[in-house]
């Protein structure tokens, strides 16, 4: 019988979310601040036989944390002594904001789902990038070339009108490329007005090319880049946001974010109604997420690293993914479903079973 199940149904199941949120995260926190996390770590790490090379950056395993645990990069330590092979930090925007009016966070249970308007709450880049230093300092110190690797996801300011994203994302790509392994450019949430427009090919391509050329000046280096889409458009649109990152030379293409559908959830309609608008991620995205991983695959080929995330929960899912032409696999809802032994056990699996092989995207 696995014990955080029962746990969370007992302490967290009906307390508001964004409250036992805070308390995971406050309490993975405090596990690393005590020195306890060292002993997590050596339990959780993933086996040397987990390593994979993804565009040029060795990654302990092919399985990490999604954008959206850790906003403000206050975490990566703790998180990386739990097992996951990357943590990527954010969504982090050129400018701190508080984020939606609360409540804005919402578990569907019987989905094993949740649903969320947070609005991208950060501190704002300035802010998040010393932590981000500071945490990859300390990881290089304690693992060396085979420490866990940091992401950084960057998004619109809210306040900030769609005319002027792109130096609202240059901002954040200034401030914060210098400490990334990686970074994402998110024009996929359904959290900010009129973001999504931006995937639009005709407005994507500027964007984009003024992250890379930003992040490449601030960091001194070529930062491998990556966009995160959505599950919600349509197969042509995929199609043309795959063909345009082939073009510009990125690195990859994370999919997907959350979806504003609500369809085919088991939860009573009351409740899915009574969470209001937002992204609903978690199990019921898994057959889209993994249909447009396939899509991307059958465009790109090895031209792109593709990055699967949505429904992800088992050892058994990462290894589909992986098969479907993922170079790597995220996954965020189950963790709050799962509990702190997730990535180990997801690691776990991955070990136990047959070898272990990637999409092998861009050197």
């Amino acid at each position: 019988m696995r014990f955080y199940p029962l746990f969370f149904r007992a302490a967290f199941s009906w307390m508001d979310a964004e409250r036992a949120h805070r308390i995971g995260y406050g309490a993975i926190r405090a596990v690393h601040g005590v020195g306890l996390g060292r002993v997590l770590g050596a339990l959780s790490a993933p086996g040397p036989e987990l390593r994979t090379s993804v565009f040029g950056v060795e990654f302990p395993s092919p399985f990490g944390l999604a954008a959206g645990f850790d906003k403000e990069g206050r975490c990566i330590e703790a998180l990386a002594e739990l097992g996951f092979g990357h943590i990527e930090v954010g969504t982090v925007t050129g400018q701190a904001q508080p984020g939606n009016p609360r409540p804005r966070l919402f578990r569907l249970i019987k989905d094993r789902a949740v649903v969320n308007r947070m609005g991208f709450n950060n501190d704002g880049a300035e802010a998040v990038a010393p932590r981000i230093a500071a945490a990859r300092a300390s990881l290089e110190e304690r693992y060396g070339t085979h420490r866990p690797i940091i992401g950084i996801n960057i998004g619109k300011t809210k306040v900030v009108e769609l005319e002027d994203a792109a130096d609202d994302y240059r901002a954040s790509a200034r401030a914060l490329a210098p400490f990334a392994d990686y970074l994402v450019v998110n024009v996929s949430s359904p959290n900010t007005p009129g973001l999504r427009l931006l995937q639009s090919v005709e407005t994507l391509r500027p964007l984009l090319e003024a992250v890379r050329e930003e992040s490449t000046s601030a960091a001194g280096r070529r930062v491998p880049l990556l966009v995160k889409i959505a599950p919600d458009l349509a197969d042509s649109d995929i199609d043309d946001v795959a063909r345009l990152a082939v073009d510009l030379g990125l690195e990859g293409i994370i999919a997907t974010n959350t979806t504003i559908g609500r369809e085919g959830l088991e939860s009573d309609s009351a409740a899915v109604e009574a969470c209001g608008a937002g992204g609903l991620s978690g199990a019921p995205l898994k057959a889209r997420s993994l249909e447009v991983l396939r899509r991307l695959a059958s465009m790109a080929g090895d031209r792109l690293a593709l990055v699967s995330v949505g429904g992800v929960e088992t050892a058994a899912d990462v290894r589909e993914r992986l098969a479907a032409g993922a170079s790597l696999v995220q996954g965020y809802t189950a963790f709050l479903y799962e509990g702190p032994f997730w990535a180990a056990s997801v690691n776990r699996g991955l070990t136990k079973a047959a070898p272990v092989t990637t999409g092998t995207g861009r050197a």
